[in-house]
């Protein structure tokens, strides 16, 4: 009894984590787009793509557990439920909209301690479309999932 409800807090909770990651490093990118050379605007973007990163990893790791850890529900309730596929094609789309800021910022944390980030040559306009983009699917997610979980089928 407790290993399920632990699973499900934990997956909700990254979507706590990962949804307030997403505004607060989008926010961070609008203030680092005003000024370019802001260190506490850059050290706010990374710290929340930090934790976007964790809620990512945490999303990843108790579904996969959920779907088929044979926790809860049994894998064929996922795997035959077409608001899952809709879910997981939501969060693949977020996944690979990540791409091009995942790069960036890991570039950015390397050039960090050699004396600042180029931010100034990034394109902090399509940052914040992909993050905004992000924050749109994120949204979504979650009343995709409700439907899921209530039985509710999609041919």
């Amino acid at each position: 009894m407790w290993t399920p409800a632990v699973f499900s807090a934990l997956h909700v909770l990254a979507l706590a984590i990962g949804f307030s990651s997403v505004l607060a490093r989008g926010r961070r990118l609008r203030d680092l787009r005003r000024s370019p050379a802001d260190p506490v605007a850059l050290a706010g973007v990374l710290r929340a793509d930090s934790f976007w990163g964790l809620a990512a990893l945490l999303w990843i790791v108790t579904g996969l557990t959920r779907a088929f850890g044979h926790i809860e529900k049994t894998s064929d309730f996922y795997l035959h439920n077409g608001f899952f596929w809709v879910k997981m094609a939501l969060f693949g789309t977020v996944l690979l909209l990540e791409t091009i800021p995942m790069t960036t910022l890991i570039r950015w944390r390397i050039e960090k301690p050699r004396g600042g980030a180029r931010i100034a040559n990034a394109n902090l306009a399509m940052l914040i479309a992909l993050n905004d983009a992000q924050t749109v699917l994120v949204l979504v997610i979650p009343f995709v999932a409700a439907m899921m979980a209530r039985g509710a089928w999609l041919l």
